[in-house]
């Protein structure tokens, strides 16, 4: 991994770090710092579909297919690990290994998608916002960036409605319902938990451990 790894990359927020529609010479590991995949739509519109958090691997899409479908943007400051593309099927044929672990996150990604478009397409409002902050808490949670039930959440409110499908005004009356019954508060940044079980019982999910993911 040594030898893949070719250093580090420091990006400022609001970097583009990958365009859509093009490729790019390297693939990276997030090791610190948060950031947004987003597409570009015909009129000019950005959708988000999704955040990047510490642990993510980025670029695999370009390293395969040879180009981006969506951009990544920081949003935090980030320090990224870089590795040439170039490599990416020397490791295949060296180090089986750790080719199993990528195709484990695309599968992992694959499988996140699918109950994306599961949340988005039948929950309702409540239930949208409830399983974003249950993903997101969980995530952060298992690299230890939480404490004392509250871990980081850099983003804009726009940016959570804009993945879960939800106009503006409506995710701000749901926030304001969750930190009213006290089961999670989004401020400054940082997301509480104040009820884990009653977050999960609201988004539908199980509250269990998250699933391992392999670092690359």
């Amino acid at each position: 991994m040594n030898r893949f790894k070719t250093g580090e990359l420091e990006a400022q927020p609001g970097t583009e770090i990958m365009a859509q529609g093009t490729s790019s010479t390297h693939l990276f590991t997030c090791l610190t710092g948060m950031g947004l995949r987003y597409t570009t739509l015909e009129d000019g519109q950005r959708q988000v579909i999704g955040f990047v958090l510490p642990g993510d691997f980025i670029g695999l899409q370009a390293g395969v297919m040879l180009e981006m479908s969506h951009s990544v943007e920081a949003s935090t400051h980030m320090r990224l690990c870089t590795f040439n593309r170039s490599d990416l099927w020397t490791l295949f044929r060296s180090h089986p290994e750790r080719a199993y672990d990528l195709t484990r996150l695309a599968a992992l990604e694959e499988r996140f998608l699918g109950d994306a478009l599961a949340v988005v397409g039948q929950m309702d409002a409540r239930a949208k916002v409830a399983w974003a902050f249950h993903r997101i808490y969980s995530r952060l949670a298992a690299v230890n960036l939480g404490a004392a039930d509250r871990v980081p959440m850099p983003y804009r409110q726009q940016d959570l409605a804009d993945a879960l499908g939800l106009s503006l005004v409506h995710t701000n009356k749901v926030l304001a319902r969750l930190r009213q019954d006290q089961v999670a508060t989004w401020s400054d940044g940082k997301l509480t938990i104040h009820d884990i079980q009653r977050l999960a019982k609201i988004a539908q999910v199980d509250d269990q451990a998250p699933t391992t993911r392999p670092l690359i």
